[in-house]
């Protein structure tokens, strides 16, 4: 018997959710459909629409989770809650993609058990995160995330700005923030999903320590992690490409997402 295709809506038609929800359109994602996009304009919506070979109708984000049995969130932080709220009072799936809004959001944690709803962290921009909620098994004595970007990519950031730092014109790299990445999360709130993920994966924001380090020798952003335990030690290193709908977005950010959902229906899956 064919299984009844788990209809997806994709909040944000950003680079994140413009590449899914092309992948969807065109039936690279078996078992799913794109049933609804919720984008910033009708206007917006339209543009999108010309990629796709079946129009998908824009709905508006608290509207999401009727139509949709998943939803995945790809907004500004800032408009977290306006999709993740009602997605989860429905029981539905929330895909989230702004890991640092859930830093601290234990009352989203708990909506979630109690509706029956899910919440799903890609592994996005960070490879290793199967090994760090292996060893979260038994005892992390640290986690610590140091991430390099180019200086362009951190020009506009809200803490730079108000530190006034002048980074146009370094010639070594620089410490920008150091601390944990609950402390890092308050000031870098769109550049700090992937060390969300990595914390909520292993010791928690509280004990996760980070470093964001503004590098000129850099063209990729860079994540480094490195792990003490009782099972193992190890670090992973990473550089991503940026994806050609935005330089600030890794391309295999949208790729991650993709094969999560391939592998819903998968009759292989790796991986824990």
């Amino acid at each position: 018997m064919d299984r009844v295709a788990m209809k997806i809506g994709i909040a944000g038609i950003g680079a994140v959710g413009s590449a899914v929800a092309q992948a969807l359109d065109r039936g690279d994602i078996p078992g799913c459909k794109l049933t609804a996009i919720s984008a910033r304009s009708a206007e917006r919506a339209a543009e999108f629409n010309v990629f796709l070979s079946n129009r998908a109708p824009n709905v508006p984000l608290q509207d999401m989770a009727e139509e949709c049995d998943m939803v995945l969130e790809a907004l500004p932080p800032s408009m977290f809650d306006a999709v993740a709220v009602p997605t989860l009072k429905a029981g539905k799936i929330l895909v989230a993609m702004s890991g640092s809004q859930l830093l601290g959001r234990d009352d989203l944690i708990e909506l979630s058990r109690r509706s029956g709803g899910r919440i799903v962290i890609p592994s996005g921009a960070m490879l290793g995160l199967d090994a760090i909620k292996a060893a979260a098994v038994g005892m992390i004595h640290e986690v610590k995330i140091v991430t390099r970007k180019p200086p362009s990519s951190l020009v506009g950031a809200p803490y730079i700005v108000r530190s006034g730092l002048k980074l146009d014109k370094l010639d070594e790299a620089l410490c920008i923030l150091k601390g944990t990445v609950r402390e890092i999360a308050k000031e870098f709130p769109a550049n700090v999903n992937v060390a969300a993920a990595v914390s909520l994966a292993g010791v928690g924001p509280e004990r996760t320590k980070m470093e964001i380090w503004a590098d000129p020798s850099l063209q990729l952003n860079t994540h480094t992690v490195s792990v003490r335990s009782d099972s193992s030690d190890f670090s992973m290193s990473i550089q991503n490409r940026p994806s050609h709908e935005n330089p600030a977005t890794g391309r295999i950010t949208s790729q991650s997402v993709i094969a999560y959902l391939r592998q819903l229906h998968a009759g292989l899956r790796i991986g824990t």
